[in-house]
């Protein structure tokens, strides 16, 4: 009978510091894999910087096309601008040009 009091003593004895390595085993395991673990946070980082990259594109289509819609407004109207936009909207050249058409 000893022997099982003995047993029990040391089980009691050895539970806390084994359910403590556990539970830090298990909180250690989600703070890396969880749905808000460093990978989760990683992931995340890398979508953001392709979405910063496509915005600084689109930021770039969209200065270039305003400055194009400038030079057709009213108070600086660009002739230059106004004709190839006349001609391109209509389909049209002079007979001694030569139309080379880009995508």
């Amino acid at each position: 009978m000893s022997i099982g009091i003995e047993i029990r003593k040391r089980a009691k004895a050895g539970a806390g510091p084994i359910l403590g390595i556990l539970a830090v085993a298990y909180f250690s395991y989600h703070l890396i894999e969880g749905d808000r673990g460093l990978f989760a946070y990683l992931k995340l980082q890398h979508k953001i910087d392709k979405a910063e990259a496509v915005y600084l594109v689109t930021e770039d289509e969209k200065q270039a096309l305003q400055k194009r819609v400038s030079l057709l407004r009213p108070e600086n109207l660009d002739t230059d601008m106004l004709e190839e936009r006349s001609r391109d909207v209509l389909g049209l050249a002079h007979p001694d040009e030569i139309v080379i058409y880009r995508k």
